[in-house]
């Protein structure tokens, strides 16, 4: 055999001796494959005109006021040093502008934010806009209680069942309805990005919507949350393997920081 035949066939036998039997860095021993986790910070837009108001906002939309936007600021700043490899909001212009100015302030402006109508907050249907206390009072007429004693047995998933039940508009959706809706995006979003390699991904979406979706996945997760997620709060989700793993809820910590830092 020609010598320049036989060196290219002794260093092609090595080569494959040496990377094709050498486990893939996305592989564990024994060939099983090792998936990067996915970090979904969860997020409840900025406060908005409506909240400010005091009315029913699920499928309407406002604005995000003065304070909705330094809180969503606080929290960008908050976040930095976090790279995200995705983000998605909900279409509603208040978590738009919420993650748009959440990804300029953590130096990540230059990512696109995927829309998605599945990440939005409950429909509530023809009760939309109105007064929240007149809301409330419709809500506990039809359970048969005073507006005390709904207030003092106030629960999120007997309001969206309530008012799915009585709306005439017949849009009201129950709370099994906006769990799975958004479940069902939010599982959606996690396979997407595990198969693309994993990483840490911004939601940001709607109070009554991500508190319907962590319940889903960890019911006591919700124990020490009495008055529903705050504006700007972080709720942080791992995805890994099929499974979830809830490690904070209605977390404010970033937004302090973000304030310390301005």
């Amino acid at each position: 055999m020609n010598k320049k035949i036989l060196s290219f066939c002794l260093l092609a036998s090595l080569t494959i001796s040496l990377f094709g039997c050498s486990p893939n860095k996305d592989q564990q021993v024994g060939g099983k494959k090792e998936e990067k986790p996915v970090e979904l910070y969860l997020v409840r837009h900025g406060q908005t005109m409506l909240n400010t108001t005091d009315r029913v906002q699920g499928w309407a939309d406002s604005p995000l006021t003065k304070d909705g936007v330094e809180v969503a600021e606080y929290l960008g700043k908050g976040l930095k040093g976090v790279q995200f490899e995705k983000a998605y909001s909900s279409d509603s212009g208040r978590a738009i502008e919420t993650a748009r100015i959440v990804l300029d302030q953590s130096e990540n402006k230059d990512m696109d934010i995927i829309q998605r109508k599945n990440l939005r907050e409950a429909c509530f249907g023809e009760f939309e806009g109105e007064l929240n206390h007149t809301f409330r009072e419709k809500l506990a007429k039809a359970n048969n209680m005073t507006l005390e004693e709904f207030m003092n047995n106030f629960d999120v998933d007997i309001m969206l069942n309530t008012a799915a039940k009585i709306d005439k508009s017949k849009q009201a959706e129950s709370t099994e309805t906006v769990s799975k809706r958004l479940r069902k995006e939010v599982d959606k979003i996690a396979e997407e990005v595990a198969g693309n390699g994993g990483g840490k991904v911004l939601v940001v979406s709607h109070g009554t919507s991500l508190m319907g979706l962590l319940y889903t996945i960890s019911p006591e997760s919700l124990n020490e949350v009495e008055k529903g997620l705050n504006n700007a709060s972080v709720s942080k989700v791992v995805y890994k393997n099929g499974k979830y793993t809830v490690q904070s809820v209605n977390d404010m910590s970033y937004v302090e920081k973000g304030k310390k830092a301005n």
